[in-house]
């Protein structure tokens, strides 16, 4: 009888270092929406991927930063929180940042853990010659498993990356289908990509006071999708920045998000969005709950 094995990797990193792109790249479609702009991943992501007769479940939690509001610190806490529970740690660091004082804060939490391993992501853009150093002063940091020179976006050292993670799985049982899949729930994945919209056609600050949730799915006679999703802003002057001049920019973020839901699932939709102002809606619990996140007070 093949034996099998499973376990769970937690992927974490600050923010900006690139583990959306690089669990998107993994799984070979868009599970995690990607943004330019820091603190978008808010709620853990499992995403599982079979290597051979090895299966690699990964938690891709949100960027790690000093919490200021309460969905903050409920996003830290998760990320921190998939740590107790992983049977291998992958931390992400951005080469062109190098070892900041937040790549050296998580570090010291994860140092003693059995199994760690860290990624120096995003060696594209910075010279062989610089990425030495930075090795070099890993190594006096932690007692790594291995050190990943990989690039993300192009696909470069992801796939010896995983080769050495299976390596440390623990023999098991499949905890999921021996299939390559993601854990999150459609509504909840259907909001992402909205979000995801938001934070490209808006750049101020306010996407972060931003939340997007599905209402509902309906499916007509045609088999078409009708997705009803509500966007919370906390103020009328978001909700204008959302809207636009004669609902523009709502219209602009509601083509890309139903282009993009069409994609990913290869069906027709119709999207319907509707901008409601819910002033409070940061320190509301169930806003929390429903991104699979604990309610920080």
């Amino acid at each position: 009888m093949t034996k099998t094995y499973s376990g769970f990797i937690a992927i974490i990193g600050p923010t900006n270092a690139g583990k959306s792109t690089l669990m998107n790249q993994i799984m070979g479609r868009k599970v995690s929406i990607v943004s330019h702009k820091v603190q978008t991943t808010r709620t853990n992501l499992r995403a599982v991927k079979m290597v051979g007769a090895r299966q690699l479940i990964f938690v891709d939690t949100p960027g790690v930063f000093r919490p200021n509001r309460r969905l903050d610190r409920a996003m830290v806490g998760a990320a921190m929180d998939a740590l107790s529970d992983a049977d291998a740690v992958l931390l992400i660091i951005d080469a062109t940042h190098g070892i900041t004082d937040t790549v050296r804060g998580l570090i010291e939490k994860i140092r003693d853990h059995k199994n760690i391993f860290v990624a120096l992501n995003k060696t594209d853009a910075i010279k062989k010659s610089e990425l030495l150093p930075i090795a070099a002063e890993l190594n006096t940091l932690a007692p790594w498993g291995a050190i990943f020179m990989i690039s993300a976006m192009k696909n470069d050292g992801i796939a010896e990356m995983l080769d050495a993670l299976a390596t440390v799985m623990p023999e098991s049982p499949y905890l999921f289908d021996a299939v390559d899949s993601v854990d999150v729930p459609d509504n909840l994945y259907l909001a992402e990509l909205t979000r995801e919209k938001i934070y490209r056609y808006i750049h101020q600050e306010l996407p972060y006071h931003i939340n997007v949730v599905t209402e509902r799915v309906d499916v007509d006679e045609d088999g078409v999708l009708d997705i009803y999703q509500k966007i919370m802003v906390a103020s009328e002057g978001h909700k204008k920045i959302v809207v636009g001049r004669g609902g523009a920019q709502l219209k602009k973020i509601g083509t890309a998000a139903r282009h993009d839901i069409q994609d990913q699932w290869g069906v027709n939709a119709r999207l319907h969005l509707f901008v409601r102002v819910e002033e409070n809606w940061e320190n509301m619990a169930e806003n929390y709950t429903d991104q699979g996140l604990e309610f920080k007070k």
